[in-house]
């Protein structure tokens, strides 16, 4: 299957009205193209210990990894609140843990997709 850019990020858009943010209610959806061209979603999850939340983005990749995928293409990531939504720092370094040459895929207010490398967002990666 040759999963576009575009229906990646649709596919994450489809996970909005998933999102449990009833704290911040910024609500983000993220689709994650595995190297088979699967495709495994993510919503973020919060909680009212914020400690306990979990973004939209390691939700995918750890679906991802629990059903055995380790290796991954592109992610796209979308919010409720429009614009390009860049994944949080702990995102970024799962992330390159798991797939140090991702696509990040983000979407503008104009409907353009937008390209990233992971190494342009996280340079300096930690790694053991």
């Amino acid at each position: 299957m040759n999963v576009t850019d575009r229906e990646l990020i649709d596919c994450a858009k489809s996970m909005l009205d998933r999102a449990y943010a009833p704290y911040s209610g910024f609500h983000v959806g993220a689709a994650l193209l595995d190297s088979q061209g699967k495709i495994f979603t993510g919503c973020n999850i919060e909680n009212s210990s914020y400690g306990c939340a979990c973004c939209a983005e390691r939700t995918a990749v750890f679906k991802a990894v629990s059903e055995g995928s380790h290796s991954f293409e592109a992610i796209a990531i979308v919010s409720s609140a429009g614009g390009e939504t860049y994944p949080c720092g702990i995102c970024r370094q799962v992330l390159s843990e798991f797939a140090p040459k991702i696509r990040v895929l983000l979407e503008n207010n104009d409907g353009e997709i937008i390209s990233y490398t992971i190494d342009e967002l996280l340079p300096h990666s930690f790694s053991l």
